[in-house]
């Protein structure tokens, strides 16, 4: 079989489904995933565990150091040598995960924006995020009014772009093209109903904080992961800085946890719907991975197979 590909909100299911599915039809797992790169970022990722990578091979987890920064352009560059590996092994590469921008870039190239200038970087990264918002609107009111205000670094790669080019960031930002035709039936997204994903994510929650999020979250801070702004964007660990600085509560940050998590998958959702051309897969809140494995085995072994498609 060619690339598999199982995509979906936060909390939805797909490492589970990755899991049984990769024993069903001999499969290795290709994580899509922009945070579980780091070393480190284990409990607020929730990476698959020693355990569960014992139980089938997983790639593009604890690949990049904490003082480190990944990009689209490097998981471009891994997945494909990761797939040209496990095909090569007779195997079926699953790629799982829920980072839309990469699933793009390696189904369908990067976007054409300019290269980061170091110098220019600089500069915008010592203004206040008040200051570059300000020049955002006035300059792209498009952008500004997409753009999430919160995430800073998105906020400076915005401006950078327009300094550099001279054009508005929303005129240069990638079209992609229509899913390669050899994905038919092969891409899937997970889709519960809300009050279940809602449910799953407390839940996840919950567990992370009891897994020692805090504690984990501290042993990074001494390690440096203020300095690292891709990192810091991951939810959960921003917020527990901010807690362990005193900004607010214990409880309180728990329940903020919950809010950012809720919001990020409503964002993906959104996004897979309208950017990616997924099987979508209704699961009911008592289906389990096994059951949902076993079905998609057959409709996959029901499937021709086509070429796999090239990033």
């Amino acid at each position: 079989m060619n690339p598999v590909l199982i995509a979906g909100p936060t909390a939805s299911g797909k490492s589970e489904l990755a899991l049984a599915l990769a024993e069903r039809i001999d499969g290795e797992i290709v994580s899509v995933d922009s945070m579980q790169v780091y070393q480190g970022l284990d409990v607020g990722t929730a990476k698959p565990t020693d355990a569960e990578r014992r139980r089938i091979p997983h790639h593009l987890v604890d690949i990049v150091p904490l003082d480190d920064t990944y990009d689209a352009a490097r998981f471009v560059a891994d997945a494909t040598a990761a797939i040209a590996g496990i095909t090569a092994r007779g195997r079926v590469p699953i790629l799982c995960g829920g980072t839309g921008l990469y699933f793009n870039s390696w189904l369908n190239g990067l976007g054409s924006a300019p290269a980061p200038d170091p110098v220019l970087r600089a500069e915008l990264e010592a203004l206040s995020t008040e200051v570059l918002l300000d020049e955002l609107a006035r300059r792209d009111w498009e952008t500004f009014d997409a753009i999430d205000l919160r995430n800073r670094r998105r906020i400076v790669r915005a401006v950078e772009v327009i300094r550099i080019t001279g054009r508005p960031f929303s005129s240069q930002r990638a079209t992609w093209p229509e899913r390669a035709p050899s994905m038919a039936g092969r891409a899937f997204g997970l889709r519960r109903p809300a009050p279940t994903l809602v449910d799953r994510i407390h839940r996840r929650v919950d567990r992370m904080f009891e897994a020692g999020l805090v504690e984990e979250t501290r042993r990074l801070l001494e390690r440096g992961l203020e300095r690292n702004r891709v990192a810091m964007q991951a939810i959960g660990y921003r917020q527990v800085v901010e807690h362990l600085q005193g900004i607010r509560g214990f409880r309180d940050t728990v329940e903020l946890v919950k809010a950012r998590t809720r919001q990020f998958a409503k964002r993906q959702r959104t996004w897979f719907e309208g950017q990616m051309d997924l099987e979508w897969l209704e699961i009911p809140s008592e289906l389990e991975a096994t059951t949902m494995a076993d079905s998609l085995t057959r409709r996959l072994l029901e499937k021709p197979h086509g070429k796999s498609p090239t990033a």
